[in-house]
């Protein structure tokens, strides 16, 4: 068996005495791990560090075999990640969100995604928004996606302001008025793709981090990582006015 794909490197563990386990977010064939000869060595670490893009070409005897990996650089991040402190953190949340997928199971959607905000996260005042985009893409992915296109109570597409925290649907002004606090903000880039200022980014994260923990994490026995914390901890600090 033998096949070669794009992936990004979510983790790296050593294994016997120079080699390393390399779990990779591939293109076309989701989180797959694989065997590298040699991985443990000074020479490789640049190349296996989290959140590089490889090519891979991948071997092994038979499909469900762990096989091994010939990795090649395609887009080396190290230096940004470690330079960001927020975009280290951020990453290490959606590797580890990452692990709720099932191993090789495709989401080029996720991948594309990922490699998208790896690329633009050392930007400060984007990587708020870019991690709840992430977040609602994962949602979707496991089948929990929200409904943020028409209002749940009114069918309507118009002053969609509130999201409910039950249904994951969208509510407009009118119908969610009388209960607005019980109802979460519904951040307009999140639907729109436009810029937000940093309050919206605040409520994004607020209701993509509920909807993960209530309906993803706690039914795992789970809750939202220290590193998403770190993250917005690093972010807000990042985006404070001086």
């Amino acid at each position: 068996m033998e096949w070669t794909d794009e992936g990004i490197v979510l983790g790296v563990r050593r294994h016997g005495e120079g080699n390393a386990i390399v779990e990779l977010l591939t293109r076309l064939r989701g989180r797959h791990l694989g065997m590298v000869r040699g991985g443990a060595s000074r020479r490789q670490a640049p190349l296996l560090q989290p959140g590089n893009t490889v090519s891979a070409t991948w071997r092994a005897r038979l499909d469900e075999h762990m096989g091994n990996y010939a990795l090649e650089p395609a887009v080396v991040r190290t230096e940004v990640l470690m330079r960001a402190p927020h975009a280290a953190f951020g990453f290490t949340h959606m590797a580890q969100m990452l692990h709720l997928l099932p191993e090789r199971d495709p989401h080029e959607g996720l991948f594309l995604t990922l490699g998208a905000i790896l690329d633009a996260f050392e930007d400060r005042e984007s990587a708020g928004r870019l991690l709840a985009r992430f977040e609602l893409a994962l949602l979707a992915e496991l089948g929990f996606g929200l409904e943020l296109e028409t209002c749940a109570a009114t069918g309507s597409r118009e002053n969609l302001v509130y999201v409910s925290p039950k249904s994951g649907r969208a509510v407009c002004g009118e119908a969610g008025a009388p209960y607005a606090d019980r109802l979460f903000a519904l951040p307009r880039f999140l639907v729109e793709g436009t810029a937000p200022p940093a309050g919206d980014v605040e409520d994004a994260l607020r209701l993509t981090g509920h909807f993960l923990l209530t309906r993803v994490l706690e039914p795992r026995g789970l809750g939202l990582s220290d590193a998403r914390a770190a993250f917005v901890s690093a972010w807000r600090r990042s985006t404070a006015p001086v």
